[in-house]
């Protein structure tokens, strides 16, 4: 059976998370679903990160096997016919080989959390942003991520119900950038390594936040990594500001 993989983008405001759910609507379910309508059967989609309620995808990765040899382009297309008027769309299909696997193939994820600092609420992104109202410092909080580069026990940075066998993992970047926006300012924090443990990405960014508002000092991160004591983080950020962004894998099966 030919296999394949999926670019997916797709709004995280309606959905329980990419996973499937019994009650609950999900992109995996999204896209499952438009798949049986091409093969008058279930599918099953493995993805390359099970983002959580709220969280967007503008670069998501998933692979499935098909009965049929599909035209990739058509694939894409078929797939987003069927799938409106739900907020998720098909970038780009690819014919990949029997053993290339959407998670277990990645070997990096990329995050983009989106902060705005603003007095008024949001109107026209309200969802995509975590919207905060006091000035933060910029150079205050890389000071504070400086200390999370590298390797490391996460296990402050880690939710209670996270499923991975080690709290031990090596982010490769954080990087924030502030971009003057109007009636506000907005911080957008990036964020690579191999893997994540479920919540290291909000928790930490809801750390650095106390960090730019003063509430924090920024040799405060390092203490509170080195606590391993779930306890010692800062508050667990919205999922609304947070996308996965980009996945890596040794050779992109989306290059022409």
């Amino acid at each position: 059976m030919p296999r394949y993989a999926l670019k997916i983008e797709y709004d995280g405001k309606p959905f329980a998370g990419w996973q499937r759910q019994a009650d609950q609507p999900s992109v995996q379910g999204t896209i499952e679903a438009a798949l049986a309508k091409l093969e008058k059967r279930d599918h099953t989609i493995a993805a390359a990160g099970r983002t959580d309620a709220g969280v967007h995808g503008t670069a998501q990765v998933a692979t499935f096997d098909l009965e049929k040899d599909w035209d990739p382009f058509r694939l894409s297309e078929a797939l987003n016919f069927h799938m409106k008027p739900a907020p998720v769309a098909i970038l780009k299909a690819a014919r990949v080989a029997d053993d290339f696997h959407a998670r277990f193939s990645a070997i990096e994820r990329r995050y983009l959390f989106r902060l705005v600092v603003r007095r008024a609420p949001m109107t026209h992104e309200a969802g995509q942003v975590w919207r905060v109202l006091n000035p933060l410092d910029l150079e205050a909080m890389r000071e504070g991520a400086s200390h999370l580069i590298g390797l490391h026990d996460f296990t402050t940075f880690r939710s209670s119900i996270c499923q991975a066998k080690s709290p031990v993992k090596t982010i490769d970047e954080i990087t924030i950038e502030e971009i003057a926006i109007p009636h506000g300012q907005e911080f957008r924090f990036f964020l690579r390594a191999r893997s994540f443990l479920h919540n290291q990405v909000r928790s930490i960014v809801g750390t650095l936040e106390k960090v730019g508002s003063g509430a924090w000092e920024p040799s405060r991160v390092k203490e509170a990594l080195e606590a391993c004591d779930r306890a010692a983080c800062g508050p667990v950020c919205p999922p609304q500001g947070l996308y996965l962004c980009g996945v890596g894998y040794p050779q992109d099966p989306f290059e022409d």
